[in-house]
C-alpha cells in the first residue's frame, strides 16, 4: 500500500474521531512522524472535522435576548397600565385587551423558544469541547506509549547491530550459586577494546548500592566500569585491553577498588 493508498483507506478520519484501535493508532503515528504527507493529511482531516462540528453548532444573535425582553417589558407596562376604555354604554373593550395579551403571550413564547435555542447551543459547543479534550488526552497517552515502543525499537536495534558487528565479542555471563537464574552479557569491540554491558535479568540494585563490572586478566580484577540503565548496552563503561574472564558484583555507590566476592552475581570466560 502507497501512501495515496494509505491516506484514502480512512485510518485519518478514524483516529481523528477516536474510534480507531490501538494498534492502527499506534502504526498510524509511526507513519505519520515519518512521512510528512501522511502529517500534512491528518492536520488536513483535523482541520474539516473542527470546521464541520463548528458549521453545525447553532448559535442564537447576540442582541435577539436582549431585543426579546425589552418587547416584554414594554408589553407588561402597556398591560398594566391599560386603561378601561367605556363604549356607548360604559362596557369594558374586551376585544382591546385580549390583543395584549395575546401579543403578550406570543413575545413570551418567543423568549422561551430563543432561551431554550440559545442554552441548547452553549450545552452543544461544551458537549463538543468535552469530548475534543478527552480525545486530546487520548491521543497522548498513546503518543507516549509509541514513544515508549519507539525507544526500546531503537535500543533493541543497536543491540542487534552491536552483536552484528564481527569486531564484537559476546561474552555470556552466568549466575553464580546465589543467583543461578540471573544473565547478563557483555560486548568486549576487540579492534576498540571498549566494553559494552547489557544486565539482562539483574535484579534491581537496592539503594546505595551500584553495580560493578570487573575484566578479570592474569588473575587480578580490573574495575571496568560501574553500571547505569542509561549505559545498557549503549555506552561503553571502559577500556579493556586485555581479559580471561568478566564478572559482575554488587558495590556501594560509587564503585570500589576491590570486588566484594560476597556480592558476586554473574562470571563468563571470554
Amino acid at each position: 500500500m502507497n501512501t495515496k493508498e494509505y491516506i484514502s483507506s480512512g485510518i485519518i478520519e478514524s483516529y481523528v474521531l477516536g474510534i480507531a484501535t490501538r494498534d492502527e493508532a499506534a502504526i498510524f503515528e509511526c507513519i505519520m512522524k515519518n512521512n510528512a504527507e501522511v502529517k500534512a493529511a491528518y492536520f488536513e482531516a483535523q482541520k474539516v472535522m473542527e470546521d464541520v462540528a463548528t458549521a453545525q453548532a447553532v448559535a442564537a444573535p447576540a442582541d435577539l435576548k436582549i431585543k426579546i425582553w425589552e418587547k416584554i417589558k414594554l408589553e407588561e407596562i402597556e398591560t398594566s397600565t391599560l386603561p378601561i376604555e367605556l363604549g356607548f354604554k360604559g362596557e369594558i373593550d374586551e376585544e382591546k385587551n385580549v390583543k395584549k395579551i395575546t401579543s403578550l403571550k406570543k413575545w413570551r413564547d418567543i423568549a422561551v423558544a430563543a432561551s431554550f435555542l440559545f442554552f441548547s447551543s452553549i450545552a452543544g459547543h461544551m458537549f463538543w469541547m468535552f469530548n475534543q479534550d478527552k480525545t486530546d488526552k487520548e491521543i497522548g497517552r498513546l503518543q507516549s506509549e509509541v514513544s515508549i515502543q519507539t525507544i526500546a525499537l531503537q535500543r533493541a536495534d543497536q543491540k542487534w547491530n552491536m552483536i552484528a558487528n564481527p569486531n564484537m565479542q559476546t561474552v555470556a555471563l552466568n549466575g553464580v550459586e546465589k543467583h543461578p537464574d540471573v544473565k547478563a552479557v557483555v560486548f568486549w569491540d576487540k579492534k576498540t577494546k571498549q566494553v559494552y554491558l547489557h544486565a539482562g535479568n539483574l535484579p534491581d540494585a537496592p539503594a546505595g548500592m551500584q553495580y560493578q563490572l570487573w575484566a578479570i586478566a592474569d588473575g587480578k580484577p580490573i574495575s571496568a566500569g560501574l553500571y547505569t540503565q542509561e549505559k545498557d548496552s549503549e555506552i561503553p563503561l571502559a577500556v579493556i585491553a586485555n581479559a580471561q574472564n568478566f564478572a559482575i558484583t554488587l558495590e556501594k555507590a560509587g564503585g570500589s577498588e576491590k570486588p566484594t566476592m560476597e556480592n558476586m552475581f554473574v562470571i563468563g570466560g571470554v
